[in-house]
């Protein structure tokens, strides 16, 4: 178990990734973007220590958290998450826990997807979207998740005032992160088999997220509009991104300044919650509806010779 644990520990499966991605650029030397998908991975994990050092710092400058904030309005959502992750402890547990840490390899099979059947958008672009505005928003709204904020007794947390604590750790929770690059990865899938294994994905996700006390229910809802701004941007959408990101940072300072108000009135946390869903689903349902038309509109490409390259076909 232990070693399971430490072979699905985010910096060796960015590691075991980089090191299969340079043997599978070695394997066609003239295709110039594998070079560029092993960059990218450098840069992945450069980032991840960063973001880490970044986080830390944050931590001390921000030690006052929105925990049990959080947890308040998971309850007035009547969706809290030790409710659901209770259940899905024993033996979900550890397949739960490999699809948590599985966004980089899945991010990585999502470039070579969309290179292969020459979608339109980039998926990278809506990655850096994500990197770059997501610890703009944890410090906004800090908070570190229910593992954090309750310890040991998350999934029996004691009833607590919905109010600001003190307390270290990393503010990583809201939104979530996981939730939208899961998103991300709905909105650039490519016909059925990969739209029905991007939904798998979106919902082994948003299980994970919950079951491993990282993340209260309502990070999740903020992470569908935070996905769909960073997929809006890889499609270079700048209407709809700018709408998302609204509904983003509206969250995070509705959260923060007016938390009194939501808790007060449950049916505006609920009413504000299946809006910004069914806003992520039309988006989506959008796009998947809108994909064809725009792959067929792109120039016919053809391979040129065995090296991989792709050129304009007359």
């Amino acid at each position: 178990m232990k070693i399971l644990i430490f072979l699905w520990n985010p910096v060796i499966i960015g590691l075991i990734a980089l090191l299969l991605s340079i043997l599978w650029m070695l394997r066609d030397e003239k295709d110039r973007t594998r070079p560029v998908l092993v960059m990218a991975l450098v840069i992945n994990l450069f980032y991840g220590f960063v973001l880490n050092v970044v986080m830390g710092r944050e931590d001390g400058l921000v030690p006052w958290k929105y925990d049990h904030v959080l947890a308040g309005l998971d309850q007035v959502l009547g969706l809290s998450s030790p409710i659901i992750a209770r259940p899905l402890q024993g033996a979900w547990r550890l397949p739960l826990f490999v699809v948590y840490q599985l966004m980089v390899p899945m991010m990585i099979v999502w470039c070579i997807v969309q290179k292969y059947r020459h979608g339109a958008g980039s998926v990278v672009v809506a990655y850096i979207a994500e990197m770059l505005t997501g610890p703009l928003l944890y410090a906004v709204l800090p908070a570190c998740g229910p593992a954090y904020a309750f310890r040991a007794n998350w999934l029996n947390p004691p009833s607590v005032h919905a109010d600001v604590v003190r307390l270290s750790g990393m503010p990583n929770a809201f939104p979530s992160l996981h939730v939208g690059t899961a998103i991300v990865f709905v909105f650039f899938a490519p016909g059925k088999l990969w739209r029905t294994l991007s939904l798998a994905m979106l919902i082994g996700t948003a299980m994970a997220t919950i079951s491993t006390g990282e993340h209260y229910v309502i990070d999740l809802v903020a992470g569908v509009a935070f996905g769909c701004f960073a997929a809006s941007v890889g499609y270079r959408r700048n209407r709809s991104a700018v709408l998302f990101l609204g509904i983003a940072v509206g969250w995070s300072l509705a959260v923060r300044f007016g938390f009194e108000t939501l808790i007060a009135h449950p049916w505006l946390v609920r009413s504000l919650s299946m809006g910004t869903l069914a806003l992520g689903i039309r988006a989506v349902a959008e796009q998947w509806r809108t994909r064809p038309a725009m792959v067929a509109s792109l120039p016919a490409f053809s391979e040129s010779g065995h090296d991989g390259n792709l050129r304009a076909s007359a």
